[in-house]
């Protein structure tokens, strides 16, 4: 696979790279395989919430407010 970068972030993709004395593809494959990780747990987390909502568990708008105010409270 082949990736075409603008040339501003390519450069900058360099520089980070250099910085961590990584050569750029190491760098991209980091990057691209920490993405993919917190995209998995971010839609597994959205999920869990959906199917709690369809259970009838969850919060309604107002209870929120309030138990911001609890936990914010000293």
């Amino acid at each position: 696979m082949e990736v075409r970068l603008q040339p501003e972030k390519e450069a900058r993709l360099a520089q980070i790279a250099a910085q961590r004395g990584l050569k750029t593809d190491e760098l991209a494959e980091q990057v691209l395989s920490r993405y993919l990780e917190d995209d998995i747990r971010f839609i597994e987390a959205v999920n869990l919430g959906l199917a709690a909502a369809d259970r009838g568990e969850f919060v309604e708008h107002d209870e929120v407010g309030v138990r911001i105010k609890q936990i914010l409270q000293p």
